[in-house]
């Protein structure tokens, strides 16, 4: 009887091909052991090794400076873009913003010292105060109250600011209502008159004044600082534009050396555009510096010079109504009007140099206009004084109407030269502000199209990087 034959056993199956095609081991396994299921860091490192195996050749290579050319001028672009951005938000902050309230807050400093010395002038008047110079007292209030309102309407984040004004607008009010009370007294012939009118005068000076005065520093630092914001050099843009520049050269002294050719097109379009937007940058930076220099040095610190001048002439004109307001009792205003107007002339006469108000004035004025206005008001000044000693003498001497009339009077006063000063000033400062506004405009208009320049010009120097090195790429294919 014949046995059945038994079949041999089938053979194992192959083991399947790995996903880049090189046939797996026992287990699944590939040639060096890597399990095609492996812990994370086991074909973390299989990728690493395959990186550095393609970065021995000279694609590989290639194709990291391809890429580091691309990020380093996208780099560079945004950089740019970034901080000119920023420059011209500061410029902008400068022209539309912070110049703008320190001028205010000037001018509520004037109109305030204004006020006062318009109430001082219609109290010496007698009953029968003038309509013009009731006028002008009501048009400073006005003013300084217009002003106010605008600046606290501005002053979001600056609580110097802020406070000063709360100060202003709380005490305002209790002035005004004292000058009032005063001409009540005074048209009724009641001495109770003079009393409030002093009692108005301290509350202006020893409170208003000094807190427009905190006002205008607030302001005045805080355009300084927008200033400085401004004229800084955007050093982080041109270091990454000088890099990126480094390193296209060297790329392109590689190509050289690798392949005798001596430009690659490519790297040489994306030098060229990150040469001219390097020499926009640093060219229009430094044209737009130059122009908020000017806008600081001819501008700007003139009208910080004819504020102090043209505030300092209101104070002393004022100190001079006081001084006979006070009948007899008014050497303290006496002592003041002194000070202040060796302050505005630094006890210089007209053409020396001298750390006077006026003289600092007039050093700052770059042109003839300027100089002439600064000018006629130190000459009005001395006039001023002289015929102030001829009030004084007659005031002295007993003769107090005659002194009133040398003060207020219509022709040879002491108040016709105040007039000339107040004029000449006015015109000096808006000289000077139409030299601010020209030049710090004309600064700024020096970064426009930057910042959209810079992009365009990055990408398209990155485009042409990548491009120049592809060219060089498809020589291995």
């Amino acid at each position: 009887m014949t046995q059945p034959s038994t079949a041999p056993p089938a053979p194992p199956p192959a083991p399947a091909p790995s996903p880049d095609g090189t046939p797996a081991g026992p287990s699944g396994t590939r040639p060096g052991g890597d399990s095609a299921g492996g812990p994370p860091g086991t074909v973390r490192r299989a990728w690493t090794a395959r990186l550095r195996q393609a970065a021995r050749a000279e694609p590989g290579r290639l194709r990291a400076i391809g890429a580091l050319l691309a990020a380093l001028l996208v780099l560079f672009g945004a950089v740019t873009a970034w901080q000119v951005s920023g420059r011209q938000a500061a410029a902008d902050a400068v022209i539309e913003h912070s110049q703008p309230l320190s001028a205010d807050a000037a001018r509520i400093h004037r109109a305030l010292a204004d006020a006062d010395t318009a109430a001082s002038s219609g109290f010496l008047a007698g009953g029968d105060e003038p309509r013009e110079v009731r006028a002008r007292y009501d048009e400073e209030i006005r003013r300084a109250s217009q002003l106010l309102a605008d600046a606290a309407a501005n002053s979001a984040g600056s609580r110097t600011a802020e406070r000063q004004i709360a100060v202003l607008n709380r005490g305002l009010p209790v002035y005004t209502g004292l000058v009032e009370a005063a001409r009540a007294d005074n048209r009724q012939g009641l001495p109770l008159g003079g009393a409030y009118l002093r009692y108005a005068n301290e509350k202006m000076r020893g409170e208003l004044l000094p807190a427009a005065r905190k006002l205008y520093t607030a302001e005045t630092t805080r355009l300084d600082n927008d200033y400085a914001d401004a004229r800084a050099w955007p050093l982080l843009a041109i270091g990454t534009g000088a890099v990126a520049l480094a390193a296209l050269g060297w790329a392109q002294v590689r190509t050289f050396r690798r392949t005798n050719r001596v430009f690659n097109p490519g790297l040489l379009g994306a030098g060229a555009a990150t040469l001219v937007l390097l020499v926009w940058l640093v060219a229009g930076h430094g044209t737009a510096r130059h122009g908020l220099g000017e806008s600081d040095t001819k501008g700007a610190r003139s009208l910080q010079a004819l504020n102090e001048a043209w505030t300092a002439s209101l104070r002393a004109r004022g100190d001079e109504n006081m001084t006979l307001v006070a009948r007899g009792g008014g050497a303290a205003y006496e002592d003041s009007y002194r000070k202040q107007m060796a302050g505005i002339l630094g006890g210089q006469r007209l053409g020396e140099p001298g750390e006077g108000l006026l003289p600092d004035a007039r050093a700052l004025a770059d042109d003839a206009a300027g100089r002439d206005a600064v000018k006629e008001a130190e000459r009005a000044v001395e006039e001023w004084q002289r015929r102030h000693v001829a009030a004084r003498a007659k005031d002295d001497s007993g003769e107090y109407d005659a002194a009133v009339r040398q003060v207020i009077g219509a022709k040879g006063s002491t108040g016709e030269s105040f007039d000339r000063v107040d004029r000449s000033l006015s015109r000096a400062a808006a000289h000077e502000q139409d030299q601010f506004d020209r030049a710090a405009r004309q600064g700024r208009g020096r970064l426009t199209g930057l910042p959209a320049g810079a992009w365009a010009l990055a990408v398209l120097g990155a485009a042409a990087a990548v491009v120049g090195i592809g060219r060089r790429l498809a020589e291995y294919r």
